[in-house]
Order: C-alpha cells, then structure tokens, then sequence
C-alpha cells in the first residue's frame, strides 16, 4: 500500500551523512520537515543542503544506540538510517521503532516501515512506483517513461477541475449531481480540443456553461 506522508513541519532525523543519504534526504526536504543530520562526516552535496538551509548537520559518532535515540529532543517522527555499518542500522531501526518513530533503512527495505517509490512528477501530479525492493533501476526506468506520457493538457485539466469542484461547492449542493458533472467535464471533447491548445480561459467558460446547465435542471426538479 503507498501512503503519501504529510511531513510538513514534522521531525525527521538522518543518521549517515554520504551520497547515498544525500539523494534519500532530497526526498523528504520537498515535504517541509525540519531535517537533522547526525554523521562523523558529511559529503559535498549534504553540506551544500545545509548552507542552502535546508538541513541541520550535527557532528557525531554514536557510541550507545540507546542512550542516542532517548537523547534525541524532539523525538522524531521518522528516522531514516543510512550509515554504512548495516548491524548498527539494524540496531537503530529497533531501538527508534521501540520509541514510537517510523523507521526507514536504506540498506535493508524488510527493517523498513514504508518504502520511498520512484517518484514521478509534473507539476501537481505524483506518480508513485514501487517494485516492492525488488528492482529500484527498473522503477526509474518506469518513472521516466511516465512523466513523458503526462501532456500539458494533462496538467491543464488538473487545473481546471480544481474549478469546477469550488464553484460547484458553492452551486450544486447534491453531491451525485456535482459528481456527474465532474466527469461530464472531464470527457467533454471540445473542453479537450481547448485544453490542448492551451486556451484555458475557453475551456473554462465551456465548463462553467455546463455547471450552469445542471444547476438550471436542478432549481426545476420538484422538491
């Protein structure tokens, strides 16, 4: 199951400071939580998030797991582990998760509570692909060939829905009805010629037409 995690304003803590860390954390900073590295070093790239802003680097070897995750103030609501010592992020993982934090362990998905799917994205869109851990090459193989199929009409329409569901709101108190002419708009073809050529002002005066309309037949229906 991909669930999309609000992460914004949560804790999150990152132990290991590499690359490999590096290109996880890229993931959750477009969230808006407030990151802490924790690291005996830190590469390039991390060290630029952190003059961008981005992240907290805190210089730090753990010596006692235990006393590591109970000194940590805010507790975290996610630990992502990525040193290169795969007992000690084992032992992170049991310790965090024995706290209450979600846990996710770069070298070893099965210690993991969720996994991070290669994410396709165009503007609003998310596009979620996960091979399960089982071939992280092939879902980026997957997510590009799904971004090209996205078109700006795409886009436009997502847009436009948006809309049409607040004047709806505010029009249409029958949800069944608001709900046909979601779809309505969303196959209506001249609708899709405009949207393709980028006329979304067009579009959006075919749409409201169309709301008007049922909105017209509801008023008559008998009460």
């Amino acid at each position: 199951m991909l669930v999309d995690l609000k992460l914004s304003g949560k804790n999150v803590i990152v132990v290991g400071g590499g690359r490999v860390s590096y290109k996880k954390v890229l993931k959750f900073i477009k969230e808006g939580p407030k990151v802490r590295v924790f690291s005996k070093s830190f590469s390039a790239e991390m060290k630029r998030l952190y003059n961008e802003g981005k992240v907290e680097l805190i210089n730090f070897e753990i010596k006692d797991v235990d006393e590591f995750i109970k000194s940590l103030d805010p507790k975290p609501h996610v630990l992502l582990v990525a040193t290169d010592d795969s007992l000690l992020n084992a032992e992170l993982a049991m310790k965090a998760r024995a706290h209450g934090c979600m846990v996710y362990v770069v070298d070893n998905p099965n210690l993991s509570d969720f996994t991070l799917p290669a994410l396709a994205e165009i503007d609003d869109v998310k596009i979620a692909i996960s091979t399960g851990g089982k071939s992280p090459a092939m879902a980026r193989v997957l997510r590009k060939r799904v971004e090209r199929m996205i078109k700006k009409e795409d886009l436009l329409q997502i847009r436009l829905q948006l809309h049409v569901r607040e004047v709806l709101k505010k029009t249409i108190p029958d949800q069944s009805i608001r709900k046909h002419v979601i779809y309505e708009v969303l196959r209506n073809k001249r609708i899709a010629e405009l949207l393709k050529e980028e006329r979304f002002d067009e579009a959006l005066a075919e749409a409201l037409t169309i709301i008007e309309r049922h909105r017209s037949e509801a008023m008559e229906l008998p009460r």
